[in-house]
């Protein structure tokens, strides 16, 4: 079964600041099929803030599925995806409230690698 992956702009961000090989981290981490995924208003968010560049050139490589996003709010987007997508984060209120949801969360470790934190 293939595994939908939604990234947030914080992870995109870190991910860019950290030199992190998403591609390379997600396929160590993730032995099955997996497509990588962005709420369309992901891109209006990371505008204007440091490493925008490396990140829309991370995303022109990865080329991730967009999500239509259900209002303004990224984060309010992501928690009504489909219960069995995973999100990749390192936002705390919305880890916070994807662990009540009983969601699989990938983050960063040790500022290198990604983990997947399951409930």
């Amino acid at each position: 079964m293939q595994k939908i992956i939604v990234m947030d702009t914080d992870f995109l961000l870190r991910c860019a600041a950290e030199k992190i090989d998403i591609k390379r981290e997600i396929q160590r981490i993730c032995d099955y099929p997996h497509t990588l995924a962005i709420v369309d208003k992901t891109e209006q968010e990371i505008k204007g803030k440091p490493k925008e560049k490396m990140v829309m050139s991370m995303l022109e490589l990865l080329q991730p599925k967009r999500i239509e996003s259900i209002n303004k709010d990224v984060d309010d987007s992501i928690l009504k995806t489909k219960k069995e997508w995973w999100v990749a984060t390192q936002d705390k209120e919305l880890k916070r409230k994807l662990k009540k949801q009983g969601r699989t969360i990938i983050t960063i470790r040790q500022k290198k690698y990604l983990t997947i934190a399951q409930e």
